[in-house]
């Protein structure tokens, strides 16, 4: 089970934050922020979001690519040279994979009826 955090624990954790660099710039983080109403100086409340943002992302990510791997999606092709199939296997992100990771986070994606 999840044991609560003590106050110290909690210190700590924020004072990793100030020397953290998220993959999300906190100035993006900070314009949604401000968008969404929140309206905050504290440069650790925005890395906090940015790092939630960024596991999120992460999950879908991975569970977008272990769809396509049920799939059976083809994850390599030919390479430039010819016949000869590239050892690095390289995926490409679809909706047919997106739609289920996403839907299993709770965010139903229904893509267009036709692209123009």
């Amino acid at each position: 089970m999840n044991q609560p955090i003590s106050g110290d624990e909690l210190l700590n954790f924020f004072k990793t934050l100030d020397d953290y660099t998220p993959t999300l710039p906190d100035s993006l983080t900070a314009h949604y922020l401000s968008q969404a109403g929140l309206h905050t100086s504290d440069p650790r409340i925005i890395r906090l979001v940015s790092l939630a943002a960024q596991k999120f992302i992460t999950e879908v990510a991975s569970d977008a690519l272990t769809h396509s791997q049920m799939r059976g999606n083809p994850a390599g092709g030919s390479s430039a040279s010819g016949n000869k199939k590239s050892k690095e296997k390289k995926n490409c992100l679809r909706m047919e994979d997106l739609q289920p990771a996403l839907a299993d986070m709770g965010i139903q994606v229904k893509k267009p009826a036709y692209y123009m």
